[in-house]
């Protein structure tokens, strides 16, 4: 009986509760277009660190990356090169030689990190090849070439051909130079890696570095993206002499992003329904207003106040999940819409967004994994609605009631 006549009375001002069903619709799908487009930001951040920069797994000598003194190249590189590129595991495995330096022009000089790479492996470790804006891949006929990023090219006034100078120390501590001339410009979804990264092939470096055909640096791609941890921990039993990381431990603040993404999104939905909140307090008073005598004469009947108050829990409640299906399937509709089509942020500026590492085409997914914790926050929601228009009808005296 609760059941029917809450949900007739929610339809006795028919205009009313329809703007308060399309507020919540509204408000849900806002809350569930930011979860998509976080997810989405996300996901495409941490595609990002592993297909463009880090890879799923990094293989260094235990004392390399404390300086990055040139001297600690990964021993026996070339058999441990071997074995993971065997593993069925592994997509792709691809040798870095790594040192830090100065980069000089006539017009000044920049702190870089110079790396050197196997040109065809680089390409699919790092996607440098895409990346590039300006100029030509490195042509295998030509000797000390060099890739720069975007924004190092802009702060240093490099062009394709320019001239440069690489200056860093060798295996013996010895400083070295190397005249080097722009052979492309890169430019990836982070900036400040683009302005820090320069590439050279790694016989030109290590010809510099005295290190012959040895390497500081293994990146490894994974065929897939769960094997991340079973395969780090097979390394680490097969080679324990060398340390071992995965993108989560080197890109600490990627992954530090990933979970706390999550909690902020769900502050952000609980916000959201806490504005709408107040909408219902407001419609849920007027409508006891509107039937004080009504309530009045069902408490001089003998209805107790736990009816009373099931009866205003059973209005708010119904009103609330009225909107909650509408509002659900505009944010499905709109998150499938964008996840094919692509959401472009450029208009908030590229450079902003690649300062943070992120694509200004982002693909938003639809979040429906935290689906029950939407739902939850809207059923609080309607509970804590309820209670203040409650406590007002169950105040009311029935004597005085019947005489308004």
């Amino acid at each position: 009986m609760i059941f029917i006549m809450a949900w007739r009375n929610i339809w006795r001002n028919k205009m009313r509760s329809i703007v308060i069903i399309l507020s919540i619709a509204i408000g849900l799908f806002a809350g569930i277009a930011v979860l998509a487009l976080y997810k989405g930001m996300m996901k495409s951040r941490v595609r990002t660190v592993i297909d463009a920069e880090v890879g799923h797994l990094q293989i260094h000598d235990t004392s390399f990356k404390k300086d990055y003194e040139p001297q600690f190249v990964i021993s026996n590189g070339a058999d441990l090169l071997k074995n993971i590129s065997s593993m069925p595991e592994v997509k792709l495995a691809a040798p870095r030689s790594i040192t830090n330096g100065m980069l000089a022009t006539a017009t000044g000089s920049s702190g870089v990190q110079i790396n050197g790479v196997i040109p065809a492996l680089e390409y699919e470790a790092s996607q440098l090849k895409k990346k590039i804006i300006e100029g030509n891949e490195f042509y295998p006929a030509k000797k000390n070439e060099v890739i720069v990023g975007k924004k190092l090219a802009g702060k240093m006034k490099l062009k394709v051909g320019s001239k440069l100078v690489l200056t860093f120390t060798d295996t013996s501590g010895n400083i070295v130079s190397g005249a080097f001339r722009v052979a492309a410009v890169y430019q990836s979804d982070n900036a400040p890696l683009d302005e820090r990264n320069v590439y050279v092939t790694m016989n030109d470096m290590n010809a510099l570095l005295g290190i012959s055909n040895a390497f500081h640096e293994l990146v490894v791609l994974l065929k897939n993206d769960e094997d991340v941890k079973t395969v780090q921990q097979t390394l680490r039993k097969k080679f324990p002499a060398y340390q071992i990381e995965t993108w989560r431990e080197i890109s600490p603040e990627t992954d530090l992003l990933v979970k706390t993404v999550d909690q902020y999104s769900y502050i952000i939905m609980v916000i959201i329904m806490l504005a709408l909140a107040f909408g219902i307090i407001n419609t849920m008073l007027m409508a006891i207003l509107e039937r004080t005598r009504e309530i009045g004469m069902m408490m001089a009947l003998g209805t107790n106040k736990i009816r009373i108050f099931s009866l205003v829990l059973m209005e708010t409640i119904f009103l609330t999940l009225a909107g909650t299906p509408v509002g659900i399937l505009i944010g499905w509709l709109a998150a499938n819409y964008y996840n094919r089509r692509g959401l472009n942020l450029s208009g908030m500026g590229r450079e902003m967004m690649s300062s943070f590492g992120f694509n200004p085409l982002i693909y938003p997914e639809f979040p429906a994994d935290k689906l029950m914790g939407v739902l939850l926050i809207v059923v609080i929601t309607a509970i804590v609605s309820c209670l203040f228009p409650a406590m007002k009808a169950l105040k009311l005296q029935p004597v005085e009631a019947l005489r308004l």
